[in-house]
């Protein structure tokens, strides 16, 4: 976190959420991300040219978020990849285990 601070797991998890909570940055890597069983399972057989790669960086980066009902977080961005279309992920209450994602063709930036 700052120079000379040791490194344990209570200062991790503090460099890890610190972005979030003061609109940093984000300093997160990929592994640090999560998926659900859905997501995993029904998301990728139905999306298969969907990339876990994308959607973690629309959470990172997005160009919106807002909360969702059902404490989840909605997320959105550009994913050249597909063309310039906008990627709407969906994640659980803690916004690093994702759930859903999908090209949300009525967004509008």
């Amino acid at each position: 976190m700052f120079p000379g601070t040791p490194l344990t797991e209570s200062t991790l998890l503090q460099a890890a959420w610190a972005p979030r909570r003061y609109g940093w940055g984000i300093l997160k890597f990929v592994s640090e991300y999560r998926f659900t069983d859905y997501f995993e399972k029904e998301v990728l057989r139905k999306r298969p040219y969907l990339k876990k790669e994308w959607c973690i960086r629309v959470v990172e980066k997005p160009i919106r978020s807002e909360p969702q009902e059902s404490n989840r977080y909605r997320f959105w961005g550009e994913v050249p990849e597909l063309e310039g279309r906008f990627l709407r992920v969906i994640t659980l209450e803690d916004q690093v285990t994702i759930h859903n994602a999908f090209p949300d063709r009525r967004f509008k930036p």
